[in-house]
């Protein structure tokens, strides 16, 4: 099976969809890659659902990509006597560690941490931001506030401190069990949130040791600060704009999210928007207007992959939700500004060797209006490269390495099938010509660029490109 669009779809599985028949259905409507929600999942049903897309993934024949996702740290308050209380603007309101229910004055914070680090004059956030305090002042054992946006306060609700570096490292105890048993397991991509600093990313990555790529996402102001270090260490990023848009004033997110897609496609890391994207459809079989023009300015913008979370997770109508992002993306992908838009955000290749060669395929193909060009790749670095070239004809990205073919599953534009190495340069041109035809991109008399590593199988070391002929006796 073929997508007619380069942008992926990322589905998150969950009650109404984690089963083998909803999974095969949702990637018939377009899924690529499902993502398995860590804050939803004990071991035996991670276990389960990672068991079934590989059925599914066995069925149809194609690399399918998981992405395991780990909850990160959350930060609550306690218990609210009766349940809830009203915070008055311009009251005063204490933090403190004493155990005891909360009321209109002072509730429980379970945190440590967040004494030592926060200061005077800073920011505090209550219930995804509903409720906004000023710190006033603070003592080893409570903060005292002044409510700037006051509101209902209910038991448990969640704590932001979107001004403050948090002494926390991204990983929890629940969360490196996770990721053991993910890794355990063979997931293709892991998703670490409430990063801060690229420590947090280098701590997943040498726990994963290869086994797994890693997804940073990006969803604390303190991330954007160190944004180009966060890419360099790691294998992509996400702009989670749920609590991106906590932390941030939300008229500050759009322009964020288009300064992180352009962010990773200079570096030619895969970048996933997400959160709220049909959000309507997780209760309506139709999305709004706004959510759809939201879906379009990702494709538009060149984001590797778009995400659908509660709605195919969770919500009545999940293949229907994954079947209307997919024809969303294919219609922009061939409205007549797109090329401009895409073209108009190239970057320079890297001076390497392999990223001259990526930037040539790009520019042969595009003299010769070929059918496609053809990446032969065991890591998929060379895949990586053409991507961030974002040509508009097929990538077709050849690997004998089956975890290679799953992660790049996430990746824009690329169409990875599974064969052996190439014997000779003869075999390398053959084969490329006969899969391009097979697949359905490339017609007898056509002509498809090759991409490869000379010798054969060495990886990182694409040195070669080569023109080939699509003959009659493809058919």
């Amino acid at each position: 099976m073929t997508r007619s669009r380069n942008v992926k779809i990322i589905a998150t599985l969950g009650p109404a969809s984690d089963n083998p028949d909803m999974i095969r259905k949702l990637f018939e409507a377009g899924a690529d890659v499902f993502r398995l929600n860590m804050s939803h999942l004990d071991h035996k049903n991670l276990k389960r659902v990672h068991a079934a897309v590989r059925q599914v993934e066995r069925e149809v024949e194609r690399p399918i990509g998981i992405l395991a996702d780990l909850q990160g740290p959350k930060l609550r308050i306690g218990e609210m006597m009766d349940g809830s209380a009203m915070l008055d603007k311009g009251a005063r309101f204490r933090l403190d560690t004493s155990k005891a229910a909360g009321d209109a004055t002072r509730a429980y914070l379970p945190h440590p941490a967040i004494f030592d680090a926060v200061s005077a004059g800073q920011a505090l956030l209550l219930d995804d931001g509903k409720i906004r305090l000023a710190v006033k002042g603070k003592g080893h054992d409570h903060i005292d506030t002044e409510v700037v946006v006051g509101g209902k306060l209910s038991s448990r609700k969640g704590v932001s401190l979107p001004d403050t570096l948090l002494p926390l490292t991204a990983l929890t105890e629940k969360d490196r069990n996770d990721l053991d048993a993910a890794l355990e397991l063979g997931v293709d991509w892991v998703a670490l949130s409430f990063v801060q600093r690229p420590d947090d990313v280098a701590e997943v990555r040498k726990i994963a040791r290869g086994r797994a790529a890693v997804l940073a996402k990006i969803e604390k102001p303190q991330a954007l600060e160190h944004l180009e270090e966060i890419l360099e260490i790691s294998d992509a990023i996400m702009v989670a704009r749920g609590d991106l848009g906590v932390e941030l004033p939300l008229e500050q997110v759009p322009g964020w999210q288009k300064r992180l897609t352009r962010a990773a496609r200079r570096t030619g890391k895969p970048v996933v928007v997400a959160t709220q994207m049909l959000e309507s459809m997780i209760s309506s079989p139709t999305p709004t207007r706004a959510e759809v023009s939201d879906v379009a300015t990702a494709v538009f913008e060149g984001a590797d992959a778009v995400m659908l979370s509660a709605e195919s997770a969770a919500g009545e109508f999940p293949i229907e939700a994954v079947a209307m992002m997919d024809r969303v993306a294919q219609s922009v992908e061939s409205d007549p500004t797109y090329p401009g838009i895409i073209y108009s955000q190239r970057t320079e290749p890297e001076a390497t060797g392999a990223d001259a060669i990526a930037a040539a395929a790009h520019s042969v193909a595009d003299t010769l209006n070929a059918a496609a060009i053809v990446c032969w790749t065991n890591s998929g670095s060379t895949g990586l490269r053409v991507a961030r070239e974002r040509p508009l004809f097929p990538i077709i990205v050849l690997t004998p390495i089956e975890a290679t073919a799953r992660r790049l599953a996430l990746v824009w534009g690329l169409h990875c099938v599974l064969t052996e190495d190439a014997t000779d340069l003869e075999d390398l041109a053959e084969r490329a010509c006969r899969i391009a035809y097979r697949e359905g991109f490339a017609q007898p008399g056509k002509r498809i660029v090759v991409t490869a590593g000379v010798p054969l199988g060495t990886p990182g070391a694409t040195n070669m490109l080569r023109v080939a002929f699509v003959g009659r006796h493809e058919e």
